[in-house]
């Protein structure tokens, strides 16, 4: 099903959207992080790119990559739950993995919360490998687990 959306790059327009999807989705129970202006930044950004999946009804997902010179960090992924399971993700983070490619950088990072079974077997899936816990990652008070992803392993 990953064939049938269609990954863009966001516009400033789509950072509104992006900031309350982060908001509500992804950041439950912390600071307020990611806001539209964060967002807006990110899509300014030279070393960033901000990749979303449209929808009838406005943003299916977003993903965002930080670019560095030998690696690249998925910093913030989202979905909303009436599209999850779809393949949304898997292909939000597949156009990131190809941008970094063709940058010639061949290792990728993110982070989950430890306590997230879910997405971090959903990133293990993908062929990222646990590689460290970070504690208090998420403000202070949640740890988290790093993964990477050998790119020109795969």
């Amino acid at each position: 099903m990953i064939s049938q959306h269609a990954i863009r790059l966001a516009t400033a327009d789509d950072a509104p959207y992006i900031g309350l999807m982060s908001r509500d989705l992804i950041e439950q129970g912390l600071r307020w992080r990611w806001t539209p202006a964060r967002v807006r930044d990110c899509i300014r950004s030279k070393t960033t790119n901000v990749a979303v999946a449209p929808s009838a009804q406005g943003l299916a997902g977003f993903a965002i990559m930080e670019y560095r010179d030998d690696e690249a960090h998925l910093v913030l992924l989202g979905v909303e739950p009436s599209h999850r399971r779809r393949g949304i993700a898997s292909a939000l983070i597949a156009w990131h993995e190809q941008a970094a490619l063709t940058a010639g950088i061949g290792t990728v990072y993110v982070e989950a919360r430890a306590d997230n079974a879910e997405t971090r077997a959903f990133y293990r899936k993908l062929g990222y490998s646990e590689v460290q816990r970070v504690g208090r990652y998420y403000d202070g008070v949640e740890d988290a687990v790093r993964l990477a992803k050998d790119l020109w392993a795969s």
